[in-house]
């Protein structure tokens, strides 16, 4: 089967403009439970109409349910994915476990697919997904090609990976330095781009030691080269990032990747006309980079000089002389172009209103003219200039669009026998539909001609249908008034239509679960990166390094489990885990923001379950009511009250570039954040630490945690 091509549509003008340009799939957000809370989005009438409009198409749609949810949101959740389940949407794209479980429980015939937000990266991850009840798990955008392979190898499950657009610089589903710092969560949709600010990178001397200034700024992902591999390492879906993107860069990009796509399957090779990669970069570029996903140097994914659009370099300043710049060009230009001037203190943007050759206004101007621009501060020669918006190459993309030229293709058969009524077939290769009319009478004087049924069949007018191949069985000397034909195409194509339109299985059921119970306690754990006795105040301790006297913590991030006892306990932060060990409790990763993650949770055998650092004490109370209501048992809850938090988590080892022992990032406030690297992942920390002193046993909870792994105790982790 053909690997799919997913999409983005912010709204219903991206959403065409992706048809148009070819796609098999588009995925969208409401305006609820979306990780996109800042895109247009689309409201019920609008949602409605874009699922018909897609599937008329032949085109599916997948709706992002993709945030973590919290308790009082759980009924309007489900109502929601009633109203997407009703209207026939394709699939729905989930982050929180908990409403997984829900929603496949609850509507066993919609297909669930598992968010990049869900931090699937590893074949155990996959497996336990699989037994959830999910269709289609999105891997994490650090899973390499190798991991990829060796999970379709091992598992039958389909794939998306992320083929093009923006990426996060930490893993998905585990940054909340947008959250913490900036009280907009990335879980919940509204992340602030914290990775696109600036920062320094310094030592324990506070010695500044990276170069530009955003050295958390990735540059866009482009597989453009690379598609053969992933058609032959059996992807599913090929997925565009880009839901705040413009209908131009949606169209542009779906056009490039459908015609790679096909190239290969055609030819066994990618061909992409230079233009069309040269538009590209003019509709939007942060550089470009193949990604984790084929293992790239961690310095050909981050651009550190600047977090936005590139464009293309189009010329270099020769000279100022107030109010004016003279441009010496290296391509066109137009009028309603957009330039950014690259200078030594900060970028320089304008767009082109107007502009001059020899005193002279012009509209446009070739490659080595030199133009005259009206600027607003004093601009340095040599300093260069960016085109960051083609105004010619956006009209006509629009234009294009607006034509909407894209047909379904249909095959199509009219047998005219005597005495016999007439039928019209049409196929689209999925649907068939027949309709049949009055009987063929014999001719007498003006027998009904081949060419003249072909004409009749073929015109279809501004339908969305093209006859790809017709066929006609007619007797000889038989009569058909001419109007038939009109009428019986148009009510075959109607029928047709409806079948496209198709209807989704709707199935709802009760939702059940088995839970254990567990003992009211009051309990002190702690985390420390090495056992000591000084940890011997608590009555859980949590170690980074194994030891006798410790559950160990495992890694987050991980590719396999092959290294640790199954008899053993350990504390574990991903779902890969559940496949493997039988004897584990749940670190904050999980994201567990609701009742229905923690009966989950239970219910695969996890014994401790550390709730999300983004709930307050209201939202936790709330969760606990409610299990306790609902299967009248106790959960076994712990909370961090002292310590460090992790905001981000990169792959990549930020000790081992700059090669000191202690680094910190620090923002533009003077705020400073520990880096540490272990195994090659980095983990940056929030510079706040953490002190809450509210009184958590009151309302249920069975453990408070410290976490101390920076103690001054322990002993530095990263390997060089």
């Amino acid at each position: 089967m053909k690997i799919e091509l997913l999409s983005p549509a912010g709204n219903m003008e991206s959403l065409i403009a992706a048809i148009e340009a070819g796609c098999d799939a588009v995925y969208l957000g409401g305006t609820l439970f979306g990780a996109r809370a800042f895109a247009n989005n689309f409201n019920d009438e609008e949602l409605i109409e874009a699922i018909k409009y897609a599937h008329m198409y032949g085109v599916k749609v997948y709706v992002t349910t993709n945030i973590i949810i919290y308790e009082h949101e759980v009924n309007n959740f489900l109502k929601y994915i009633d109203f997407l389940h009703k209207n026939n949407v394709d699939a729905i794209i989930v982050q929180d476990l908990g409403m997984l479980d829900l929603v496949h429980k609850t509507f066993p015939n919609l297909e669930v697919h598992a968010s990049t937000q869900m931090h699937i990266h590893n074949l155990d991850g996959v497996i336990m997904a699989k037994k959830l009840g999910v269709k289609r798990v999105v891997l994490a955008r650090e899973t390499p090609i190798e991991v990829i392979k060796e999970i379709k190898n091992n598992v039958e499950m389909d794939l998306e990976i992320f083929a093009h657009g923006a990426l996060c610089v930490s893993y998905s589903g585990q940054c909340l330095f947008s959250s913490l710092i900036g009280s907009r969560s990335g879980n919940r949709g509204s992340c602030v781009g914290s990775c696109r600010l600036p920062y320094k990178i310094v030592d324990e001397f506070n010695n500044k030691l990276n170069n530009g200034d955003y050295p958390l700024s990735m540059k866009d992902l482009n597989t453009l080269e690379y598609i053969g591999e992933l058609i032959e390492a059996g992807v599913t879906s090929l997925k565009i990032e880009g839901r705040m993107k413009s209908p131009e860069y949606v169209y542009t990009v779906t056009k490039l990747y459908r015609e790679a796509i096909d190239s290969y399957y055609k030819n066994k090779k990618v061909i992409i006309k230079e233009e069309e990669l040269n538009n590209l970069k003019r509709i939007f570029n942060r550089e470009f980079t193949k990604g984790y996903l084929f293992n790239e140097n961690i310095n050909n994914i981050i651009n550190d000089k600047r977090p936005n659009h590139q464009g293309i370099n189009i010329g270099k300043v020769l000279e100022y002389n107030h109010p004016f710049i003279k441009v010496k060009l290296y391509d066109k230009v137009h009028i309603n172009d957009g330039l950014r001037i690259i200078t030594e203190d900060e970028d320089y943007g304008l767009i082109l209103n107007e502009f001059y050759i020899n005193k002279k206004l012009v509209k446009e101007a070739n490659k080595e003219d030199i133009i005259e621009v009206k600027v607003n501060k004093k601009i340095k020669p040599n300093s260069k200039v960016l085109l960051t918006k083609d105004s010619i190459l956006v009209n006509e993309i629009n234009k294009t669009i607006k034509q909407k030229q894209r047909k379904v293709k249909i095959n199509s058969e009219v047998i005219l026998e005597l005495n016999k009524p007439i039928k019209i077939i049409l196929d689209d290769t999925v649907n068939i539909v027949e309709v049949t009319g009055p009987l063929v009478e014999a001719s007498i004087t003006n027998p009904t001609k081949k060419d003249i049924i072909k004409e009749k069949i073929m015109k279809l007018g501004d339908t969305i249908y093209e006859i790809d191949k017709l066929n006609i069985k007619i007797d000889d000397n038989v009569f058909v008034p001419l109007k038939i034909f009109n009428e019986l195409r148009h009510k075959a194509l109607e029928l047709l239509t409806e079948k496209r339109l198709y209807k989704s299985n709707y199935l709802k059921k009760e939702y059940t679960i088995e839970v254990p119970n567990f003992e009211v306690k009051k309990e002190k754990s702690v985390l420390v990166a090495n056992y000591n006795d000084t940890c011997n105040n608590y009555d859980i301790i949590y170690s980074e390094t194994p030891s006798d006297n410790a559950i160990q913590k495992i890694p987050k991030i991980i590719n396999n489990y092959n290294d640790y006892d199954i008899n053993k306990e350990y504390l574990v932060g991903e779902l890969g885990a559940f496949n493997k060990l039988k004897n584990v409790s749940c670190d904050y990763s999980f994201n567990v923001t609701n009742s229905y993650t923690v009966a989950l949770l239970h219910s695969l055998g996890a014994k401790r379950i550390t709730l999300s650092y983004e709930l307050n004490k209201k939202q936790i109370e709330n969760i606990i009511e409610a299990y306790h209501n609902r299967y009248k048992k106790h959960p076994s809850l712990e909370v961090l009250i002292s310590g460090n938090r992790e905001v981000m988590s990169l792959k990549t080892n930020l000790n081992k570039i700059y090669k000191k022992d202690n680094l910190y990032l620090i923002d533009k406030f003077n705020n400073k954040y520990k880096i540490r690297s272990i195994n090659d992942i980095t983990y940056i920390y929030d510079y706040k630490m953490l002190k809450d002193e509210e009184n958590y046993y009151d309302i249920g909870i069975n453990i408070l945690r410290e976490n101390k792994e920076l103690s001054i105790n322990n002993k530095n982790m990263y390997k060089m």
